[in-house]
Parts: structure tokens; sequence; C-alpha cells
């Protein structure tokens, strides 16, 4: 019994970082993800602030499942949800500026998140505590590393530097980093070289970036498909073929 609570831990926390991926696999939460990604500091604190909004909400509905009647469910749920949303703007407004002017409406777009009203539905209302706290942190997780990833990739790629301590500059002055584009200036005072493609730094760009993240997981998820079904036949043309000798043998 134990061995089996175990494996459902697991699997509540494992799957929404890559097999559910809210982001990659089940294309949810798209508006933030193709708004706020043009960084990877502000992608990444998008992430952790989400992480919270789902892991607190996931937590207090699981404790309030069979208090809330149903005819009210919903609402609820979306009041949960809005109370956390509220505390991480003021968070973010009192200690993150930088972060909290970024995300803009999509900081508050949370109360209605698709992903975070629906891990209330579908996992929170219906499992205990400990599931629905690990669930909400695999999303959490699966979420942030997937905006991450895109605002890494948008940043790079459209402005040629990554830039760190922008965002959290608690911890520093920024730190620009030439990747793509020189931060040393010629006699014109221009970059000594420029290799960025401004256009994913805009809304297509963005587009972009998620259709070939996505097409990269959808190949995965094929080839992975196929090499056990190329098992699965390999292993039944074997049990044939040991079944035919052992009749021959008869």
């Amino acid at each position: 019994m134990n061995s089996i609570k175990r494996g459902q831990h697991k699997a509540s926390f494992l799957n929404g970082i890559l097999r559910e991926n809210p982001l990659l696999v089940q294309v949810l939460g798209l508006c933030p993800a193709l708004a706020v990604t043009k960084s990877l500091e502000t992608a990444f604190g998008m992430g952790l602030l989400f992480t919270f909004v789902l892991v607190s909400s996931n937590v207090i509905v699981s404790l309030l499942r069979k208090l809330i009647p149903e005819e009210i469910r919903t609402p609820s749920y979306i009041v949960v949800i809005a109370t956390f949303v509220t505390i991480v703007k003021m968070f973010a407004e009192a200690f993150l500026p930088e972060l909290y002017s970024s995300l803009g409406v999509f900081l508050s777009l949370l109360v209605v998140n698709c992903i975070v009203l629906g891990r209330s539905e579908a996992f929170a209302g219906q499992n205990g505590v400990l599931d629905s706290f690990l669930d909400g942190l695999g999303n959490g997780i699966g979420y942030t590393w997937a905006i991450s990833l895109m605002g890494l990739i948008r940043e790079i790629l459209g402005l040629g530097t990554l830039t760190l301590g922008k965002v959290f500059s608690f911890f520093g002055d920024p730190l620009k980093l030439p990747i793509l584009k020189s931060t040393t200036l010629d006699a014109l005072g221009n970059p000594t070289y420029d290799y960025s493609i401004s256009i994913f730094q805009n809304p297509a760009g963005a587009f972009i970036v998620l259709g070939l993240m996505l097409a990269i997981m959808a190949a995965i998820s094929n080839h992975k498909k196929a090499v056990e079904k190329a098992k699965e036949k390999a292993l039944k043309l074997e049990m044939a073929a040991k079944a035919a000798l052992e009749g021959g043998a008869k």
C-alpha cells in the first residue's frame, strides 16, 4: 500500500514537468507564454509567481473540497485563486517593481488562467492535500522551465545579448553578456558585430519559437511511441517463434 501511495505521489509531481507539461503538451497558458517571454528573467519571474499561485490555490482547494457546495464550486475556486494573485501582485510591486511593470495585466489574469483554474477543478477538488501540493508544484515547474526556455531563446535571438540582474536587481548591478551582439562600440557608436534578429522580440517571434518547441516535443513523443510499438512487435514475434518451436518439439 505504501509503495502504491509513493507511486501516486511521484506521478502527481512528475507528470506536469514533462509528460503532461501544461504548455508544451497540453498547450495551455498561451497568453502569458507569448506575451512575457521577451527576456529570460521576466519569463522566469512569471513562472515563480505562477507556481506560488498554483501550489497555494491547489492546497487550499483540496483542504476545502468537502466543505464547498457543488453549486458554488467554481466561483469559490476563483475567490481562492484571486486571493493568492493579489498577494503576489503586492509582493511583486513592493520588491520586484521591474518584474511587476514587465508583466502588466498578465499578472492579474492569473485569476482566470486555464491552468490554475483547471488544476483546481480537475485535480485539487478531487484529491488529498499532499497530491494536490505535488501536482501544483510539478505543473508550476513544468510551466516555468518551458516559458523560461522561450524567454532565453527570444532574448538571445532578438536582442543578441543576455541580461542578468535587471529584474532581480537585489543581486547587484545588471550583467549583460554579449552572445550575438557586441557590447563594445566602434568609432561610429555601433556594435562591432550584431547578428540579432529583431523579429524574435515581436509577437511573431514568440509564435515561431513556441511552434518550434511544440514541434520538437511532438517529434520526441512520436519517436518514443514508435520505439514502444517496435518493442511490442518484436516481443510478439519472439513469443510466436518460441511457441512454434515448442509445438514442433512436441
